[in-house]
C-alpha cells in the first residue's frame, strides 16, 4: 500500500505503559487486515487522536494525557507522521479525548474538569487556548467523582453547539463556540442519574438523538438532541446487563451504525462489545447480544470508513483487533490483530 493517508490508521497507546506513541498500519482495504508502517514517540501518553486538514493536507492531532496537559500536530501526508512544531499545552491536566470544531481544537481535560478551545492556523497548527471553560460539582461515587472529570468534547451534527461529557458531575454540559474569537460560552446542562459516570456519547446519524454510556453504571442512556435549541433530554435507559453482573465493569466507547440501526459498546471487565438495536425513530435501544472483543480492557472502539468492521484498541492485552460485522443482525466477529502494547485510541485518515 502506498504511503498516502487514504487506507491507513493511527493507533494512540500510553507510552507509560510501554506503548510505543502512535503507530501508523497500513489497512488491507478486503479483509480490513492491519499490518505495521512505522510509529512516532514525540510526546508522553498520546492517548487519543483525531485527522483533520491542513493548507498542506491531512493533519493529526493527539493528546498528551499528562499532568501538563498538552496537544500535538503532526504532518500526516507522508508514510509516517512528522511532527509540526512543538506540542501546545491545553491549560488544564491529563486531556482525554479531543475533536475539531469550526477551525478550533478542543480537547477534554479530565485532571481538571476543564474544556478547552485551541485556534488552529491555515497550516493546521495549534495556537495556545483562545478558551478554558471549567467544569463544577461532584457525584456519589467516593473516588472517582470527588471533582469534575470531562471525559469527552464533541460538536453536535450542526456544528452549532459543543458538548462536554463529564463523568465527575453525572452531566452533559452543552456550550457554543463563537468562531470569531474562541470563546466558549456555557448554554446548558443535562444530568443523568447520580453515580452513572457518563464517559463518552455518540450521535443518531439523523442527528435527532444521542447516546450516552456510563463508565461508573453500565447502561445507556438514551436522550433526544433539539439542535435548534440547544437541548439534550433524557427520554430512555437500556442496561447492559440486565441481569447484573459479577465481573466490574467499566464501559468505554459507544458506535452508532451509519444507518441507525445498531449500537455498539465496548464494556472493559467483561472484555465484550455490547450489541443494542436500535428501533426506526432511534428512541428505544435495546440489549440484543455481547461477544468477545479479542483481547484484553477495550478502551476505544471505532468504526471503520466503510462501515463494514469495528476496531477495538485493548489497553491490557495490547493489540487492536478487527471485527467484522453481519450485516444482518449487525453481531460483530473477531477477525484478527495487531499487537500494539498499551493501545488506547484508533483514528483513519
Amino acid at each position: 500500500m502506498s504511503g498516502s493517508a487514504a487506507g491507513r490508521a493511527f493507533i494512540g497507546s500510553f507510552t507509560s505503559a510501554g506503548g510505543p506513541g502512535i503507530v501508523v498500519a497500513d489497512i488491507d482495504p478486503r479483509t480490513g487486515a492491519l499490518t505495521w508502517a512505522g510509529a512516532v514517540k514525540s510526546v508522553a501518553d498520546p492517548s487519543y487522536l483525531a485527522v483533520g486538514h491542513g493548507e498542506a493536507g491531512p493533519v493529526l492531532y493527539a493528546v498528551s494525557e499528562t499532568v501538563a496537559g498538552a496537544v500535538a500536530a503532526y504532518d500526516a501526508t507522508g508514510a509516517v507522521p512528522r511532527p509540526l512544531g512543538e506540542p501546545v499545552q491545553v491549560g488544564g491536566d491529563e486531556p482525554t479525548h479531543l475533536a475539531l470544531a469550526q477551525g478550533y481544537l478542543l480537547t477534554a481535560n479530565y485532571g481538571s474538569g476543564s474544556v478547552s478551545a485551541l485556534p488552529l492556523t491555515a497550516e493546521g497548527l495549534p495556537l495556545p487556548p483562545s478558551a478554558v471553560l471549567h467544569h463544577e460539582g461532584s457525584g456519589p461515587h467516593p473516588e472517582r467523582q470527588r471533582s469534575p472529570h470531562a471525559h469527552q468534547i464533541v460538536p453536535d451534527p450542526t456544528g452549532r453547539w459543543v458538548l462536554g461529557v463529564d463523568l465527575g458531575t453525572d452531566s452533559v454540559r452543552i456550550c457554543s463556540l463563537d468562531e470569531r474569537t474562541g470563546g466558549l460560552r456555557p448554554h446548558g446542562a443535562t444530568a443523568l442519574p447520580p453515580g452513572t459516570g457518563p464517559r463518552h456519547l455518540a450521535f443518531h446519524p439523523s442527528g435527532d438523538h444521542a447516546y450516552i454510556l456510563g463508565e461508573l453504571r453500565p447502561a445507556v442512556t438514551v436522550c433526544r438532541w433539539d439542535a435548534a435549541a440547544g437541548v439534550l433530554r433524557t427520554v430512555g435507559e437500556a442496561p447492559l446487563f440486565p441481569g447484573g453482573t459479577d465481573v466490574p465493569v467499566q464501559p468505554s466507547a459507544p458506535v452508532v451504525a451509519p444507518d441507525g440501526r445498531y449500537l455498539w459498546a465496548a464494556v472493559r471487565g467483561t472484555d465484550t462489545v455490547a450489541v443494542l438495536a436500535l428501533d426506526a425513530s432511534g428512541e428505544r435501544a435495546e440489549l440484543v447480544t455481547a461477544v468477545p472483543c479479542g483481547g484484553r480492557w477495550p478502551r476505544d472502539l471505532v468504526l471503520d470508513p466503510g462501515g463494514r468492521r469495528l476496531y477495538a484498541a485493548n489497553e491490557r492485552s495490547g493489540e487492536v483487533t478487527w471485527l467484522d460485522l453481519d450485516t444482518a443482525t449487525g453481531v460483530p466477529r473477531p477477525a484478527g490483530s495487531l499487537p500494539v502494547p498499551a493501545a488506547s485510541s484508533v483514528a483513519f485518515g
